[in-house]
C-alpha cells in the first residue's frame, strides 16, 4: 500500500506537463491535419480553444465551490446566464425612449420591492413570536401588490417603445470589458441571496434549491423582455477587439495576410480569434493565481478542513454555515463572469439557449474529469472535455459510418446514421464512467 503511494507521489509532477502537451498536441492536430478527425483550419482550433477557456473559468467557479466546500450546486446554468446579463445591460447602446417611457416608474417599483423585504425582515426580528410570521407575510403580501401596480405599467409602456427592433430597456454603452466585473456581482448577488436560504440545510436540499433558483433565473431572462428581449435575442454586443471587417479593409492587414500565406479573411478570424485568446489565457492564469494563493492560506486550509469533517470544525468554534457562504458567493462570481466572457465572443444574448445540460452537467464533468479540488485540473478537464464534445459530432458519423459498413441500406442503416451526430452524449456518459472507474480522483487530483 505504501509503496503505491509513493510510486503516485513520485509520477505527479510531470503527470500535469504532460496531460497538458497531449491537448496542446491536439489543438495543434486540429489546426494543420486535413482528414476525417481533423479540420485543418486554425479557426476551428481557435474557436474551440476560445471556448473550452470560458469554460475552464466556470470549470474554476465550480471547483471552487465543490472542490473546496463540498457544495453542490446544480444551477450553474443560472449563474451563466446572469452573467451573461451584464453586457447587454452595460455595453449595448441605450434605447431611445425606453427611459422616459418608463425608466423612473421602473426603479421606483424596484425601490418599493427592496423597501418591502427590508420592512419584512425587520419586522420579522423585532416581533414577538405571536406576531412574527404573520405580520412579515402582510407586509409581503401588501409590498407585492404595491410593487406591481408601479412595476406592470413600467414594463408595458418599454415594451411597447420601438417593439420591431429593441422592446427593451437598452444599456449603458460603456466598453464592454467593464461589464465582466458586473457579470461578477450579478451571480454574486444572486448567490448570496440562494445561500441564506439554503446553505443552513443539507447538501441535497441545497442541490435542489440550487436547480430551481438556476431554471428561475433562466425562465425570467426568457419571459422578461424589457430586460434583454427575451426570446428575441440581442446581438450585435461590443466586443473587445477588432471586427474582421474593419482588418480586411486595412491595406497593411491584407499585405501581412499575403505574407503568412492566407486570404485576408481566413487571417483576420484567426487574428480576431488570437485577440481574444490573448484575453482569455489572462483571465485565466490570473483566476488560477488568485485560486491558488486563497487555497494555500490559512482560509483555504480552514476551507478544507471544514469540507472534510464539518463536525470537527464546529467543534473548533468555525462558523460553517458563513464560510459556506462566503465560498458559496466567490464561486457563483466567477461563474457569472464565464457567463460575461461568452456572451461577448458571441456577440448574442439568446436566453433561449441556456441549457443545462451544457452549462451545468458539461460543466460537471468538466470538473469531475479534470480532478475537483486541483484548479489546474478543472481548467486541464475542461478544455479537454470542450475539445471531444465538439470533435464527437464530426468523429460520430466517422465512426458510426466505419461500423456499418457491412449493413445494407435499411431503417437500421438509416436511423444509425442519422443519430450518429449525437453519439457525443453517449460519449461524455462513457468517458465519465471511465474516469470514476479507472481514475476516481480525476486525471489532476488534489493534493
Amino acid at each position: 500500500m505504501s509503496s503505491t503511494r509513493q510510486a503516485d507521489t513520485s509520477a505527479s509532477p510531470l503527470r500535469g506537463p504532460l496531460l497538458f502537451a497531449v491537448l496542446a498536441v491536439l489543438f495543434v492536430l486540429e489546426g494543420t491535419v486535413s482528414n476525417a478527425l481533423f479540420s485543418g483550419s486554425w479557426n476551428s482550433s481557435l474557436a474551440i480553444l476560445n471556448m473550452g477557456l470560458i469554460s475552464a473559468v466556470t470549470a474554476l467557479g465550480v471547483n471552487m465551490i465543490w472542490g473546496y466546500g463540498g457544495l453542490f450546486n446544480a444551477g450553474v446554468v443560472g449563474f451563466v446566464a446572469l452573467g451573461g446579463l451584464a453586457p447587454v445591460l452595460i455595453s449595448t447602446q441605450p434605447v431611445a425612449g425606453a427611459w422616459a417611457a418608463g425608466g423612473p416608474r421602473l426603479m421606483l417599483a424596484l425601490a418599493l420591492g427592496l423597501a418591502t423585504l427590508v420592512l419584512a425582515i425587520a419586522a420579522a426580528g423585532r416581533l414577538r413570536r405571536a406576531a412574527r410570521i404573520w405580520v412579515p407575510a402582510a407586509i409581503l403580501i401588501g409590498g407585492y401588490i404595491l410593487t406591481r401596480q408601479v412595476f406592470d405599467p413600467a414594463i408595458a409602456a418599454i415594451e411597447a417603445n420601438n417593439p420591431a427592433n429593441a422592446g427593451n430597456i437598452g444599456g449603458l454603452g460603456l466598453p464592454v470589458l467593464l461589464s465582466w466585473p458586473v457579470g461578477m456581482v450579478f451571480a454574486a448577488l444572486a448567490a448570496w441571496g440562494v445561500g441564506k436560504v439554503a446553505l443552513g440545510l443539507r447538501s441535497d436540499y441545497l442541490a435542489i434549491a440550487t436547480l430551481g433558483i438556476g431554471e428561475i433565473i433562466v425562465a425570467i431572462l426568457k419571459n422578461e423582455g424589457w430586460l434583454a428581449r427575451g426570446v428575441l435575442n440581442i446581438t450585435g454586443i461590443p466586443r473587445p477587439v477588432p471586427y474582421e471587417l474593419q482588418l480586411q479593409s486595412n491595406p497593411d492587414f491584407v499585405a501581412a495576410a499575403a505574407r503568412w500565406g492566407y486570404d485576408a479573411a481566413t487571417f483576420s478570424g484567426i487574428y480576431v480569434k488570437l485577440c481574444y485568446l490573448a484575453i482569455f489565457v489572462a483571465v485565466v492564469l490570473t483566476l488560477i493565481l488568485l485560486a491558488e494563493l486563497a487555497l494555500h492560506s490559512p482560509w483555504g486550509r480552514m476551507m478544507r478542513a471544514i469540507r472534510d469533517n464539518e463536525t470537527a470544525a464546529r467543534a473548533m468554534g468555525k462558523d460553517v454555515t458563513r464560510r459556506h457562504l462566503q465560498l458559496f458567493v466567490l464561486g457563483s462570481a466567477v461563474i457569472g463572469l464565464s457567463g460575461a466572457m461568452m456572451v461577448t465572443l458571441d456577440g448574442l444574448m439568446a436566453p433561449g439557449g441556456y441549457n443545462p445540460l451544457r452549462y451545468t452537467f458539461l460543466i460537471w464533468v468538466m470538473v469531475i474529469v479534470g480532478g475537483s479540488g486541483n484548479n489546474w485540473g478543472a481548467v486541464l478537464g475542461a478544455v479537454l472535455i470542450w475539445f471531444l464534445w465538439i470533435k464527437a459530432e464530426v468523429w460520430g458519423p466517422a465512426l458510426m459510418s466505419l461500423l456499418t459498413l457491412p449493413l445494407s441500406d435499411g431503417p437500421l442503416l438509416r436511423h444509425l446514421t442519422e443519430t450518429a451526430p449525437q453519439m457525443r452524449f453517449l460519449a461524455m456518459g462513457l468517458l465519465l464512467l471511465a474516469v470514476l472507474r479507472f481514475a476516481p480522483r480525476g486525471l489532476l487530483p488534489e493534493r
